[in-house]
């Protein structure tokens, strides 16, 4: 068979008028050859010679002893042994190959939304943003239905911080919903499956906290943190829109992010830019789907009679922690300076 090169001068050779005698001459082929690639289309295929292996006739055997074992996978070493015993005389490198080729491919685990409704679910989570001694971390905490989101940055997750954040959470919302959902928040839960299947030990000091305020707190299943998609998306949307930015503009200075400035800021952030934006699933404006949320959200009881020690804060304003009021009196502000 000739190379594709090959095959083109003959065509391109033809073209120029010569003759297929003179052809077949010119590269040394019978004319023949030269009549096929003439009356053929395209360029030749080549098909690699398949050569035989030491591994060939004990293929059909390692092929029923998978089907045989599944869903559940047998060592490569085991088959070793097994078709060694029958006359195997290759190595290992070549069967782990072949049994590749026999492995089924995972797919990948679909990505199941899972929407409630209005008033049932918060999402929660803290997120790392700098490790070390100027240690900073994020709480964040979203709304399962209008998908409106509350951040307060903090610099530990000890349970008052953790009191702390909810409870201003939950005046950020208006309101308390039915349940919250938590990941692994060690401050939350201290023992998974303690009294049995999705029964699990809390700490007893948030579940006094979570009687109080009236929410279950509930807990995605081991490794399956997409349960709680609505709040791990944003922990990236947060990065992305509002603390690269931010950092960007105070690093020229010198300055990085601290909880106070984060926190001073963050409030206008969520305002005119996450919960003011088109959400990408709802389709719809978190502050817009809120108002509605609010209506199904229980009302805010009196103050926990624990003790929430608050961290304390460089500003003398005596604002509460993360400087943030509900939406309903950002609102208000805004029709009064209107007016």
């Amino acid at each position: 068979m000739l190379v594709a090169e090959e095959a083109v001068e003959i065509r391109v050779l033809r073209r120029q008028g010569k003759s297929i005698r003179e052809i077949a001459r010119m590269l040394d082929v019978s004319r023949n050859t030269v009549r096929r690639y003439l009356r053929r289309e395209g360029l030749p295929q080549y098909q690699r010679e398949e050569r035989s292996s030491k591994l060939d006739p004990f293929k059909q055997y390692l092929a029923e002893r998978v089907r045989a074992a599944a869903p559940d996978w047998i060592p490569a070493t085991v088959l070793l042994r097994e078709i060694r015993a029958l006359g195997y005389p290759g190595g290992y490198s070549i069967l782990k190959d072949y049994l590749a080729t026999l492995r089924p491919v995972a797919k990948p685990e679909p990505v199941i939304r899972f929407e409630t409704d209005p008033g049932r679910q918060m999402q929660a989570d803290f997120a790392t943003i700098r490790r070390g001694r100027d240690r900073l971390a994020v709480f964040i905490a979203t709304l399962g239905w209008s998908r409106a989101t509350y951040v307060e940055f903090v610099t530990d997750e000890r349970l008052e911080t953790v009191l702390s954040c909810h409870e201003s959470a939950f005046y950020f919302f208006g309101g308390v919903p039915r349940e919250v959902l938590y990941d692994n928040m060690r401050t939350v839960v201290t023992d998974r499956d303690q009294y049995g299947p999705g029964l699990h030990r809390y700490n007893r000091t948030f579940l006094d906290f979570a009687h109080h305020y009236g929410f279950l707190p509930r807990l995605c299943r081991p490794y399956r943190a997409k349960t709680k998609g609505k709040v791990e998306r944003f922990i990236g949307y947060l990065r992305g829109s509002f603390y690269i930015p931010l950092a960007s503009q105070l690093r020229p200075e010198g300055l990085k992010v601290d909880r106070d400035t984060a926190n001073a800021r963050v409030g206008t952030w969520l305002r005119e830019i996450a919960n003011a934006r088109v959400h990408g699933t709802t389709g719809e404006v978190p502050l817009v789907r809120l108002e509605l949320e609010r209506e199904r959200l229980q009302p805010m009881p009196t103050p926990w009679p624990g003790v929430i020690q608050r961290p304390r804060t460089k500003l003398p304003t005596p604002a509460p922690l993360g400087y943030q009021h509900s939406l309903k009196v950002y609102e208000e502000l805004i029709t009064a300076e209107a007016g």
